[in-house]
């Protein structure tokens, strides 16, 4: 039972329902309960802690709603409609992935290999892929002076990036159009970025329930051996531009399949340093290919 009603004050309902998550054994009990009321109230965490006895009112039926569908297991992204990403705030749907916090080591990993070689000019950045936009919009942000374009098979998924550019001031500087991955592109990019689907088609089935029943298939599916979009990626790349950056996030214990099928796609001749980044949890999540000097492809 859930012990809420129009009086209760914004302060007991976050504690009532961290009781009520925590005793079902939800991961981050405090921090959903949190974020319910936060939404509910249409405040943030600072208006919550300045008006910790605001009354629920005629809220107090939606909250309960939102905490029963969180104890169904939704996440708490898809409840409220947005998630938090390095900083920033992203509008989801159901035609997007939920940004996971292990996608910014993505993030991270392309940063980081701009800052060991700095470019003298505006770099231009492609996003294949791109669900909500997170990757590219928080580059974009990240890094001033940089344009990019986001690819996306869902036009519904390129509706929620293109306002999510509008919401962080991003609009001018980011394009989005429906693809099938980089296919028909023929303009050059400095970097390139992707978080493909990469779970096995034969462990679909044994994924969470806050993971299976919420994200796009589309998303997750990487075919029969969890690498069919890295080769159709692969095949589909477009011109790189001079000492390019290629990054690509994986999944456990894809590391070395992944470097591979990147150095099968670029002729001998082409110098490239091929790198593995870990995540917080130590799992090899990001695969990157640096070039020295201008890409170039193997032949078919």
């Amino acid at each position: 039972m859930i012990a809420l009603d129009s009086e209760t004050t914004a302060t007991k309902a976050w504690a009532e329902l961290n009781r009520v998550f925590a005793a079902a054994k939800l991961e981050t009990p405090v921090i959903d309960a949190r974020l319910l009321v936060c939404h509910t109230l249409g405040l943030d965490r600072m208006g919550l802690l300045k008006e910790p006895n605001r009354q629920l009112g005629a809220k107090a039926a939606d909250l309960i709603d939102a905490a029963r569908r969180r104890l169904a297991n939704e996440p708490v992204s898809r409840i409220i409609g947005e998630r938090a990403f390095w900083g920033r705030t992203f509008k989801v749907t159901p035609a997007t992935l939920d940004p996971r916090h292990d996608s910014e080591t993505l993030v991270e990993t392309v940063l980081a290999l701009l800052k060991e070689a700095p470019s003298d000019k505006p770099l231009r950045i492609l996003d294949l892929g791109t669900g909500t936009g997170c990757l590219l919009l928080t580059l974009l942000a990240e890094v001033p002076d940089a344009t990019g374009l986001g690819i996306d098979i869902s036009p519904e998924a390129i509706i929620v990036a293109k306002a999510n550019a509008a919401r962080l001031g991003l609009a001018e500087r980011a394009r989005f159009q429906p693809g099938n991955w980089a296919a028909g592109l023929t303009k050059s990019f400095d970097v390139i970025v992707s978080n493909p689907p990469y779970i096995r088609h034969g462990d679909l089935a044994a994924l969470p329930a806050d993971v299976a029943a919420y994200d796009p298939v589309s998303a997750l599916d990487g075919g029969p051996d969890g690498l069919a979009a890295y080769r159709q990626i692969l095949a589909s790349l477009p011109p790189l531009s001079p000492r390019a950056r290629l990054v690509f996030e994986l999944g456990a214990g894809q590391a070395s399949s992944v470097a591979q099928l990147i150095q099968g796609r670029f002729a001998t001749t082409a110098i490239l340093t091929i790198r593995r980044w870990h995540d917080l949890a130590g799992i090899e999540r990001v695969v990157s290919a640096t070039f020295d000097g201008q890409p170039q492809f193997a032949a078919p």
